[in-house]
Parts: structure tokens; sequence; C-alpha cells
């Protein structure tokens, strides 16, 4: 699981924390030049997230550095509703997320 978000972000930093305790292994990257790709391997699945306050321009260049390595397939979380209260709670977070499958693309049939 990528968490996109600033690492001084408790939203980010908990979308990462919540991730590890369900067994997914996660990692808080601030951009696409944040991606570790030795640890990411080659996974047969790819799941990204951004904290609410991260640009949808950062969580599209993440989204097109995977694609440039996999094939994505892109489709909407379906999840349960939040049930936690903030004291500043802002509108508008962004729930997303993508599939990256596990074949490299093939760049010499490009």
């Amino acid at each position: 699981m990528l968490v996109i978000g600033a690492p001084n972000s408790s939203n980010s930093l908990r979308l990462a924390e919540v991730a590890e305790r369900m067994g997914v292994p996660a990692r808080l990257i601030e951009r696409a030049a944040d991606i570790d790709w030795a640890w990411l391997g080659q996974p047969a699945t790819v799941g990204i997230t951004a904290g609410a306050s991260a640009p949808e321009l950062l969580v599209r260049e993440v989204v097109d550095a995977l694609g440039e390595r996999f094939h994505l397939t892109e489709e909407q979380a379906d999840h349960s509703p939040e049930r936690m209260i903030f004291a500043a709670a802002r509108a508008g977070g962004l729930n997303f997320a993508v599939i990256a499958r596990s074949a490299r693309k093939d760049n010499r049939h490009a």
C-alpha cells in the first residue's frame, strides 16, 4: 500500500498504520519520486490511498509512475464510511484505488 501524504500528517500516518495493522505492508510517500521500487518489487496488486490534504496532482503523479512500470486498472474504492469525528474536518477528501498488475509493460512492442 502506498500512502500519499506528508510525514507530519497525522491522517496520512494513520492510513499507513491501519494498513500495517491489517497485515498490508505500507509506505508513506510524498510524491512519485519517493517510491522505493526495490521495496515494492513485483506485487500482484498495489493499493494507493492519500491523506485528506494530499493534492490530487500528487496522486495522479504516483498513478502515472506506476503506469510506466505496470498495467493499471483504476477503480473507486468501496469502503465503509469513517465513523471518527475530527475537530478540524476538511471537506473534499480523496478516496482512490489503483490496481497495478504485476506484469511489467513490454516496451519493446509499444
